[in-house]
């Protein structure tokens, strides 16, 4: 029994501190180069709550659509923050940042 309690508070907490991470680096294909998405940056670095983002700008890879960096540009997707004012530059500026050829 207390083992069973043991391993259930080990899973219980392990997933807590395994969602505060988020899911990792995602890279996603494109025309303009691969772009790859840090979650440890934008959670950790940044200081983002998962909730800042899921499910409002995002659901989750298999059901997140393809966005164009023009719709970006409108402030969809990443272009939501990345604006010049709530983070570094707008979605326009500074490709390399994101995209890698």
């Amino acid at each position: 029994m207390r083992v069973a309690l043991a391993a259930a508070a080990i899973l219980m907490y392990g997933g807590v501190a395994l969602a505060a991470v988020g899911g990792g680096e995602i890279v996603m294909k494109n025309k303009g180069g691969d772009t790859a998405f840090s979650h440890a940056m934008h959670v950790e670095d940044a200081g983002l709550k998962c909730s800042q983002c899921h499910p409002k700008l995002y659901t989750n890879t298999k059901q997140h659509k393809a966005v164009t960096m023009k719709l970006m540009a409108q402030g969809q997707s990443c272009g939501a923050c990345h604006d010049g004012k709530t983070a570094f530059t707008t979605v326009k500026e500074n490709c390399k940042r994101c995209h890698q050829q």
